[in-house]
């Protein structure tokens, strides 16, 4: 088993606007979250976020600490919230075993000591992305099912937005502290997410992307509405939003993507929104 965490500093927009392609992917894109028996982990200074992914195949996954949060064990001060991307498995919190397949999710709170990643088939492992943000106060650890998550609609086949909304962990689904997350999937004939674009000052964001197919990209669009910039994305990489940021994407098929939130403000709907022609 190997536990690896990059770290990564927060930046200011008007330093980004002098960024070059391959300084912008070095700051925010994330692009290895996966490999066998391993947990891999990004820090964000960011509202200090940090998302991975954990892939159990020939061995069970203990999410270790590391040296750059200080904490005796992972959720010592911090709250986790796991999604089965692929496969399915089991995730045991603290002796307590919760059953994973697609979409499912567990939150685990502050204060649970052991976290467990395990794949049910060897031939076909599960993978779980997470993401975890301190926590101020503890809440249970809980499974959120099927008939838990909350479900919109959203855009139209004519502006080419038309997409699946799944909230899963929000407080008015689970008791949570800070840490909120997602997945949208966006419909076939669809390409734009979260179109029109919007930010909120008062949190940060983190995107995943996958199901992404071969040789197709998702093309992230980042900065400032009046200073946008762009990174092209591949399957099962991530992207960090600062609070500043606009986070909106376009593919060249249909995909689907994680959205992870941590800041002060639990109201999924605060929001600043900029229509297309606003954008520059």
């Amino acid at each position: 088993m190997k536990t690896v965490i990059e770290e990564r500093w927060g930046t200011h927009p008007d330093d980004v606007k002098h960024y070059d392609t391959a300084q912008l992917r070095k700051e925010f894109l994330v692009e290895k979250l996966f490999e066998a028996d391993s947990v891999l982990m990004t820090y964000t200074h960011n509202d200090r976020l940090i998302i991975g992914g954990a892939l159990p195949v020939k061995e069970a996954l203990k999410l270790e600490t590391a040296d750059l949060i200080r904490s005796e064990y992972f959720c010592e001060r911090r709250e986790l919230g796991i999604i089965c991307i692929e496969g399915e498995g089991v995730v045991t919190v603290d002796g307590k075993d919760y059953s994973m397949g697609f979409k499912d999710a567990v939150y685990v709170g502050r204060g649970s000591k052991e976290v467990i990643f395990k794949s049910n088939d060897e031939a076909k492992p599960a993978k779980y992305y997470f993401a975890s943000s301190p926590a101020h106060k503890e809440y249970p650890t809980a499974q959120i099912t099927s008939s838990m998550r909350r479900t919109r609609d959203l855009g139209v086949p004519a502006t080419s937005n038309e997409r699946l909304l799944n909230q899963i962990i929000l407080s008015e689904i689970v008791p949570c502290c800070q840490l909120q997350m997602g997945m949208t999937e966006i419909k076939e004939g669809s390409v734009w997410n979260t179109m029109p674009p919007h930010t909120h000052s008062r949190r940060m964001e983190a995107y995943f992307y996958f199901k992404v197919p071969a040789q197709q990209a998702v093309c992230h669009f980042m900065g400032q509405p009046q200073e946008t910039r762009h990174i092209f994305m591949g399957n099962e990489q991530a992207v960090i939003s600062p609070s500043w940021s606009i986070h909106s994407a376009a593919g060249t098929s249909n995909y689907t993507f994680i959205w992870a939130m941590c800041g002060e403000n639990l109201d999924y709907d605060d929001m600043d929104t900029f229509t297309a022609d606003k954008l520059r």
